[in-house]
């Protein structure tokens, strides 16, 4: 069909409509390309010895054995890398403690060098012509370290006298972090009618992607130039990232991303397997490949959570709220990532105040180091630890003041009429009615019929237990994003984002928001964001940013190639630029029926630009990067129902609503994925994850033999709603929605699971709530 007269399907694509994502067929027919798919002419293979101990001195590395062995190309160490020029991993944080000297960042080789500090720690690095060459060799590597007494809790870690970590970090602290007005707070505690105290346990996680990562490195002789086949949340940052470790300018550093199967924090920045796989493809002059194991990854991908924090909230005699105070201690593991403590210092600050109306605020944290796993991001990275923290505080006020806690949050809530809202946090709520929020999630959950559940189920010996877990999270922090749009000989459009699809389904969405603004069939418009080589500037995927950051990218892009088009079209219809309109994807002659479609143009320009006057513009091809986007501010309420075997422990969620304001829905379809999938991820954190250290810091979850994920049987049907307040911070009105579904299941599940305990006078209980720990807590209850 003629490109004038193809048909744009304007309704079925437009923003707002549910349209499956594009990708999927490729994807459930096997047909994917994720990293351990690829493979280069010539690679070598490399596998990593790691420490078997949590802390030690590294007296020495006899690899001997290993360099002996045939088809094995090299084994290389902490001193090679040094050597080489190689730098430390970065910690690209800058946070200050509370006396405002800096925080400590103890340098992180990639190769443990002088110490080891956790099991699994990267020692050395054996590369051989295949991956069972590679690993029988790396298994005759010998370390010889003198172990070392370990800490594996930030208590034990920062009390007198500790083993220490690093000389950098005295006492083990990496920050001692604080916000807020410490005597306004204190002033405010002092008149308070009521104070409610409660210490929560954030529970550490695995993280586990479907993907474990994997990497293929190579170096070009010819222009000295790195390149990364690398599973990412962003190819750019990463690439930034890696030049500096490696001490070359960005340029000598190419980053590719493929298929990504899942990464939710984890794939953001650097590892330090992938330093010396950079090494040796210079070092060999040819690629090497290395892809982690579940075992490895378990003990060397990143960890998450792993928090205990005091909440004691302040109220007055009508309760309303008038100051809240968080203290406590952040387990950061054996080193700083790239974001540093960013989860427990100022996400904490940013979102712990959640939807309600908060004069005062003040946050100190301990963040400390110990001999486990590092800590990083996951899904939400201080969102939801902060949210869940809030409502068990609301929940446990209204217990010990006799208040129906609905009420108390209705009491406290931020109004729209107060909107924009300067929060205690220092961040503006620019939208939200929490309120009408919250009525929406009762009425769907139908919160007043709950009476009669909760009897049928005790009539079959069961406890039953409701939960609300209100949440607001402020996304991303500002940044730029790219938003390119290119227009193909074979007639596509492709845009090219510095965000990264590792799961979400970009494609789809990002083609409606093109689509809808320019009048491009869906169906022709592609997605890039693989090639560092191609992104100007990308923000990576993370903190719930893409919709709003991409989408505002495209469209500032779409405006531009309007305005180029407005150009080209009047020399075309032979009119004043001036005089042409855009719309539904033509450019028309105002008052005049002539016009000329946008693939029409391109068209033109590509296969008889010399028609052309010389003064028109011979491209319609944007390379744009839009200004700093502002944080959205998603909110929504969670109602949990779940009962309670209380002869063993067990639970099953047998209700779940989520009623969401993510403001403008692009694609709703996939927006409840998103929602459901955090959901999930919550509930298993809630109720199963459990990882355990012992006292000499063996990790002894490191499989799932050990470490529970939740199934789809743990899992009930949801009901979702929403309830928008656009958000008025960019043209879209989008806000993310990727991390809700953390926020609002924690505290909405352990709500629950605490209100049906309540019958034995159990007002908390920590995560994860195990069967064993459940019926642990009910026989203590009872003074068994």
């Amino acid at each position: 069909m003629d490109v004038a007269t193809e048909a744009w399907d304007e309704e079925r694509f437009a923003v707002g409509q549910p349209v499956p994502r594009h990708e999927d067929p490729v994807l459930l027919r096997g047909e994917g390309r994720y990293t351990d798919d690829l493979n280069l002419p010539g690679q070598a293979y490399m596998v990593v010895v790691r420490s078997p101990h949590a802390h030690g001195i590294l007296r020495g590395i006899d690899a001997d054995e290993a360099r002996a062995m045939p088809g094995v190309l090299g084994v290389y160490t902490g001193a090679d890398l040094a050597a080489a020029g190689i730098l430390p991993l970065a910690c690209v944080a800058s946070l200050t403690n509370a006396d405002g000297s800096p925080m400590n960042k103890p340098p992180r080789p990639a190769l443990a060098m002088d110490k080891v500090r956790f099991v699994g720690e990267p020692v050395a690095a054996v590369v051989a012509e295949t991956v069972a060459l590679a690993r029988h060799a790396a298994d005759t590597v010998v370390l010889d370290i003198e172990p070392l007494p370990a800490v594996t809790t930030p208590e034990s870690a920062a009390a007198p006298g500790a083993p220490l970590l690093y000389e950098e970090a005295p006492g083990n602290l990496a920050v001692e972090f604080h916000y807020g007005d410490a005597g306004k707070v204190a002033a405010a505690f002092a008149r308070a009618a009521h104070v409610t105290r409660l210490t929560a346990v954030n529970n550490r996680v695995v993280i586990c992607p479907m993907e474990p990562r994997a990497a293929i490195a190579s170096f070009d002789e010819g222009d000295g130039r790195y390149t990364l086949r690398v599973c990412s949340q962003g190819v750019h940052r990463m690439q930034n990232l890696l030049a500096a470790s490696l001490g070359v300018d960005r340029k000598k550093v190419r980053v590719l991303t493929f298929n990504v199967g899942g990464s939710f924090g984890l794939k953001g920045a650097p590892f330090p397997e992938y330093l010396p796989a950079l090494h040796a493809a210079r070092a060999l002059g040819r690629p090497v490949k290395w892809t982690d194991e579940r075992s490895g990854s378990f003990l060397s991908d990143h960890h998450g959570r792993d928090t205990q924090m005091t909440g004691e909230l302040a109220l007055d005699s009508h309760g309303r709220i008038l100051a809240l105070r968080v203290t406590g201690f952040a387990n950061l593991g054996a080193a700083l990532l790239a974001n540093g403590p960013i989860m427990s210092t100022n996400n904490v600050v940013k979102n712990v105040v959640s939807v309600y109306g908060t004069p005062l605020l003040e946050v100190r944290t301990h963040n400390v180091l110990t001999n486990t796993t590092p800590i990083g991001a996951y899904r939400g990275a201080g969102r939801p630890e902060s949210n869940y923290l809030m409502e068990r505080l609301i929940e446990t006020a209204a217990a010990e003041t006799g208040r129906d806690a609905i009420a108390l949050r209705r009491l406290n809530h931020v109004r729209p009429d107060e909107m924009p809202y300067q929060a205690a946090s220092g961040q503006t709520y620019d939208s939200g009615n929490f309120t009408a929020v919250l009525d929406r999630a009762l009425k769907l959950a139908d919160w007043d019929g709950f009476a009669a559940r909760r009897e049928e189920s005790r009539a079959r010996g069961r406890l039953r237990g409701r939960g609300v877990g209100q949440y607001l999270e402020g996304t991303a922090p500002p940044g730029k994003e790219m938003g390119g749009i290119r227009f193909e000989t074979d007639g596509t459009v492709t845009i090219i984002s510095g965000t990264l699809d590792y799961g979400q389904g970009h494609a789809t969405p990002f083609a409606q928001v093109l689509s809808a603004r320019l009048g491009i069939p869906f169906d022709r418009i592609r997605l890039r964001q693989c090639d560092s080589d191609e992104i100007v500037f990308g923000g990576g995927t993370g903190g719930s940013r893409s919709i709003t950051a991409s989408g505002t990218a495209i469209l500032q892009a779409s405006e531009l190639v309007i305005e180029r088009g407005k150009r080209i079209a009047s020399a075309v219809l032979e009119a004043a630029a001036e005089d042409i309109e855009f719309a539904r994807g033509r450019f028309t002659i105002a008052g005049t029926d002539r016009s000329v479609g946008l693939l029409e143009l391109a068209a033109l320009l590509r296969d008889n630009a010399g028609a052309l006057p010389d003064t028109a513009p011979r491209a319609l091809d944007v390379t744009h990067v839009a200004d700093p986007i502002t944080s959205t501010w998603p909110n929504g309420c969670h109602v949990a129902e779940l009962e309670v075997d209380p002869d063993t422990g067990s639970v099953r969620i047998v209700r779940y609503t989520a009623v969401n304001d993510f403001g403008v829905l692009v694609n709703p379809l996939l927006v409840e994925g998103q929602v459901h999938g955090g959901v999930a991820q919550g509930i298993g954190q809630a109720l199963l994850e459990a990882t355990v250290y012992d006292r000499d810091g063996q990790f002894l979850t490191g499989s799932y033999m050990d470490y529970a994920l939740p199934r789809a049987d743990h899992l009930p049907n949801f009901a979702t709603g929403s309830e928008p307040s656009p958000a008025t911070t960019n043209p879209l009105g989008t806000k993310g929605c990727g991390e809700a579904g953390c926020a609002g299941s924690l505290p909405a599940v352990m709500n629950a699971l605490v209100d049906a305990l309540s019958e034995f006078g159990v007002r908390h209980i920590d995560m994860p709530a195990t069967p064993e720990r459940i019926w642990r807590t009910i026989r203590e209850a009872r003074g068994v």
